[in-house]
């Protein structure tokens, strides 16, 4: 586990390399982080399941690299770790598709998803050290087949990995990473944040969306006050003006709503959260579902971390309290964690997801559009919760 000072996995660039069996992708792994990351052998399929490393590439900054097993694996149990590299799509922010030129079937059709999926991609053309120098027309053939950029690389001498590490600042996705906070808050204000400590939140510890929403105030130049759910109104009476905005956990929404100030606007860590990593507005919209629920309905709860169960877990169980005291005993409600998550949705009628902290922002998108595509409306833990409320009106989204 990382220190306090860590770029939490989420907010790092996620890197996937993909590939055949042996063309050195736990090789280039470990060149590029210059350490024994990856298992590397002459044996075909040594890697098995993705294997991830968070490090800090220069001029890249905080990533995430992720190597894959080969997609040319074969038989019962190389067709599931091919399944677990598709995965991997989901969440790449760049994927460089390494190859040692032996074959580009397999990798030209890879490169199609890669297309589809809107992900920036390069053509690694590993091994030079093994082979005599490839020739321009060869390069210019193998661009224009695969449809990327290709890097000339040894993973064994170090040769073009500067090279490979420019091609992958000039892919990283335009801008930089948003505030958590959008314009809800600037330099200056006076932010009330209200965070219940509860089991959900261990002793000695605060939640990561907690956390982060904090460093977010300070790097704006915000003055940031925190208390829990009793000192709420002791709080507000230390202060001389009433503060510029009021971040609570949702599962209070209500509480903080009725002793909120009138002039203090109003948000919650999840819904800062799910702004953060997907299309808020989309989450709202999809909040209106609730309201066309009844006792026959279908609705599947996501959650992105995969702590066990704890009293009163808002996702297992207050959220399909809520519902079901909104609608009826009957409604059945479904509960996934982690990267658990059903392709076919069909049977569903409203997914309600986590802030997903611990997932970066493209692979929100992706269950985000997933549910798009299927036409199931998709909403968030705090957006959710202020719709039940009948408060969202006086909620404010980044």
């Amino acid at each position: 586990m990382g220190g306090l000072n860590d770029t939490p996995r989420s907010e790092r660039l996620h890197i996937a390399l993909f590939g055949r069996r042996n063309v050195g992708k736990s090789s280039l792994i470990n060149a590029l982080t210059g350490q024994q990351t990856a298992i590397v052998s002459d044996v075909p399929g040594t890697t098995t399941d993705p294997v991830s490393k968070s490090i800090e590439i220069l001029p890249l900054g905080p990533c995430v690299l992720i190597d894959t097993a080969g997609f040319d694996d074969t038989g019962e149990v190389g067709n599931l770790r091919t399944q677990r590299t598709r995965e991997v799509i989901k969440q790449a922010d760049i994927a460089l598709l390494v190859t040692d030129g032996a074959t580009l079937t397999q990798e030209k059709e890879w490169a199609g998803l890669f297309k589809q999926a809107g992900i920036p991609f390069a053509i690694v053309l590993n091994k030079i050290d093994q082979m005599p120098s490839p020739s321009a027309s060869l390069l210019d053939d193998m661009a224009q087949r695969l449809g990327g950029e290709v890097v000339c690389v040894s993973a064994l001498n170090g040769t073009g990995l500067d090279d490979l590490r420019q091609t992958m600042v000039r892919l990283r996705p335009d801008g930089e990473q948003a505030s958590l906070t959008g314009a809800l808050a600037g330099a200056g204000d006076t932010v009330m944040l209200v965070m219940p400590q509860d089991p959900q939140a261990p002793k000695g510890r605060l939640i990561l969306p907690q956390v982060q929403t904090l460093r977010d105030l300070m790097d704006k130049g915000c003055i940031a006050i925190c208390c829990t759910t009793q000192d709420i109104d002791r709080t507000l009476a230390e202060l001389h003006e009433p503060p510029h905005l009021i971040i609570t956990d949702s599962q209070v929404f209500d509480i903080v709503e009725k002793k909120k100030p009138a002039a203090s606007r109003l948000t919650s860590f999840s819904v800062l959260m799910a702004a953060h990593k997907g299309d808020i507005n989309s989450f709202a919209d999809g909040a209106k579902a609730i309201d066309r629920l009844s006792e026959s309905s279908h609705v599947l709860i996501a959650e992105a971390c995969t702590h066990a169960p704890l009293a009163e877990d808002i996702g297992r169980v207050k959220i399909p309290r809520m519902l079901r005291q909104r609608v009826g005993n009957g409604l059945t409600v479904d509960v996934v964690t982690g990267r658990d998550f059903p392709e076919d949705l069909s049977g569903y009628d409203l997914v309600i997801h986590c802030g997903g902290c611990m997932f970066n922002s493209r692979f929100m998108h992706e269950r985000q559009l997933l549910c798009s595509k299927q036409g199931v409306p998709m909403t968030n833990y705090g957006i959710a919760i202020a719709h039940i409320k009948g408060i969202m009106d006086k909620v404010s989204l980044p």
